[in-house]
């Protein structure tokens, strides 16, 4: 009688993948298992077809062997594999922690774990995130213990395999129908049991310490940036890999100046004479003072930019701009004398709603008049 096809007996497609093949096989194997099946000849047969199609098509090299030659690529002495059911326990438990769990995700063994990423919040000025700096910064961390390398053991001595879950950190107990996996309670996971720990970790690998890091801050960078160090965070469990270390970067309000991506905003005070009358003034940058000419008739809130006085962009390199928003000052403290030339001017604006004096006051006035006129009609 001819054999079935591997790829129909799992139900799947010829470029299936590993996860769907495991998927397939879990859901017949839970069906047809011989322990919800007792005495069900049928069933048992059925578990054995499914078994023999799994492992073949789970192996990369039988697969590949089976999808040239065919049910030949076994027979005659090309292959010395014999299948046998699935009758114990230990067996279906095996499609819980081989299938089952490789489906979700699950880790058999937790000999080794990365360490975790670190995050350390730094305040710097804005002069500091726009020109770039050095930075040294002393964190607490969990480090390898550089007695044992990061084994556990004392010097001279090497942790050695639990007998209890053979090395794989976990055991499978059976309730019922179910079998659940969990961790080792002999070696809590790890695989290895360490008969003599090291005295400086007390067998944990690790230990706590401060390190001294320098941070190098980059020209440009921004508020809410992050930095990463690479294995600089805390140090894996049992010799694994360390994990990063991010840096993030406040930058501390500028008592002058604003930051909008990469230009400068900053508020310049002038006198109404220099808003009428016109001038030159200095205004403040990051590299020193700049002479800003002020044309006359320059209203409160005018912006004036000022190029390639701004924040060198870290991703283009181009160069922002200063803009400055010139905010015409009320006069304080007057004397008699200046108080009379005020008067004396403010007589001549006609009231200060003068049309070639104020053109605004008067557009303003005017609106304000025909708004009231409507109201009335």
């Amino acid at each position: 009688m001819a054999k079935k096809d591997y790829y129909q007996i799992l139900g799947i497609t010829k470029s299936a993948e590993e996860r769907e093949i495991k998927k397939a096989y879990k859901k017949l194997a839970m069906k047809y298992h011989p322990d919800r099946n007792q005495g069900d000849k049928t069933a048992e047969n059925k578990f054995k077809e499914i078994k023999e199609a799994y492992e073949i098509l789970i192996n990369e090299e039988k697969r590949t062997a089976y999808d040239q030659y065919g049910h030949a690529a076994f027979e005659n002495g090309h292959s010395n594999n014999t299948y046998s059911t699935f009758t114990s326990s230990s067996d279906f438990s095996d499609i819980f922690g081989d299938v089952f769990g490789d489906i979700f995700g699950g880790n058999r063994t937790k000999r080794a774990k990365k360490g975790s990423d670190l995050c350390y919040k730094m305040e710097i000025l804005l002069e500091e995130a726009v020109k770039g700096t050095k930075k040294e910064i002393h964190i607490p961390t969990l480090q390898k213990c550089k007695k044992c390398h990061g084994s556990g053991a004392s010097i001279g001595t090497k942790p050695y395999s639990c007998s209890t879950c053979n090395s794989k950190g976990q055991i499978h107990i059976r309730k019922g129908f179910f079998t659940v996996q969990q961790s080792c309670p002999t070696c809590q996971g790890r695989g290895t049991i360490i008969k003599h720990p090291c005295n400086g970790c007390h067998g944990q690998g690790r230990v706590e310490t401060y390190k001294t890091l320098l941070v190098k801050i980059p020209p440009g960078i921004d508020d809410n940036d992050r930095i990463r160090l690479n294995n600089e965070g805390e140090a894996g469990s049992n010799g694994a890999q360390s994990g990063d270390l991010y840096v993030q970067i406040s930058v501390k309000k500028h008592p002058i100046f604003e930051r909008e991506e990469n230009n400068l905003y900053c508020e310049v005070p002038i006198n109404f004479t220099m808003a009428a009358l016109g001038g030159e003034i200095e205004v403040p940058t990051l590299d020193g003072r700049v002479k800003l000419k002020i044309p006359c008739e320059t209203q409160s809130g005018k912006l004036f930019r000022i190029r390639g006085r701004g924040v060198r962009s870290m991703q283009n390199r181009n160069q922002g701009d200063l803009l400055c928003r010139v905010v015409v000052e009320t006069p304080v403290n007057l004397n008699e004398q200046q108080k009379n030339l005020l008067h004396e001017l403010g007589k001549s604006f006609n009231d200060f709603r003068g049309e070639n004096n104020s053109p605004r006051s008067k557009r303003f006035f005017d609106g304000v008049k025909r708004f009231f006129d409507d109201l009335t009609r």
